[in-house]
């Protein structure tokens, strides 16, 4: 099973260099009720001081490559470092943690198992939020996707604290309003 050696392949990285980190994007969103195909893994790390240098070695010792020519230039420019897993040549994109609330989000994650690999994942509260805040048609398909197959377990007021908080912080008013509608067409009443 090439997904759950990859996520093998993950784990052993991180863990060598004791980093934490989680599963979000598309693929998070299948485990918690989306039927979509996705071309990548997404997942986010916390560096805690710890090189990038570093983190490229420990990819490399568990079977990651590069996917471009100055990676860790770019992932210190971009905070994305781009790799790609030698053996299933799944692409993987790994998000460098910032202060606030991707560490946040990290101390929210679940272990859930994938093809028998227990591998942290966004909670599905934070993955509506940032999904949410890409804005894209796949991701608000993907919110659905993930009320409907969640909501009676979702805490909602969390939600709408994170987007109200994004809101400030990114002077926006379009998160809110557009979870209120999504839950709205998903039956979701206040309680």
């Amino acid at each position: 099973m090439l997904q759950a050696d990859l996520y093998r392949s993950l784990q052993s990285a991180f863990a060598s260099i004791n980093i934490p980190w989680y599963l979000f994007g598309a693929q998070a969103a299948i485990l918690y009720g989306a039927a979509r195909l996705t071309a990548d893994i997404d997942i986010t790390v916390a560096m805690r001081g710890h090189p990038l240098a570093e983190l490229i070695a420990a990819l490399k010792q568990s079977g990651f490559e590069t996917r471009i020519s100055e990676a860790e230039k770019f992932a210190e420019q971009h905070r994305v470092l781009l790799v790609v897993h030698a053996s299933s040549r799944m692409p993987v994109d790994i998000v460098i943690a910032g202060p606030g609330p991707e560490e946040a989000f990290l101390a929210r994650s679940r272990k859930l198992a994938i093809g028998g690999v227990m591998i942290p994942v966004a909670s599905p509260e934070d993955l509506i939020v940032m999904k949410l805040l890409s804005g894209r048609n796949k991701d608000l398909d993907d919110v659905n996707a993930v009320l409907s197959a969640k909501l009676p377990e979702l805490d909602i007021t969390l939600i709408e604290r994170s987007l109200k908080e994004f809101e400030t912080v990114l002077n926006r008013s379009d998160l809110t309003p557009q979870l209120r509608k999504i839950l709205d067409k998903a039956g979701h009443t206040d309680t």
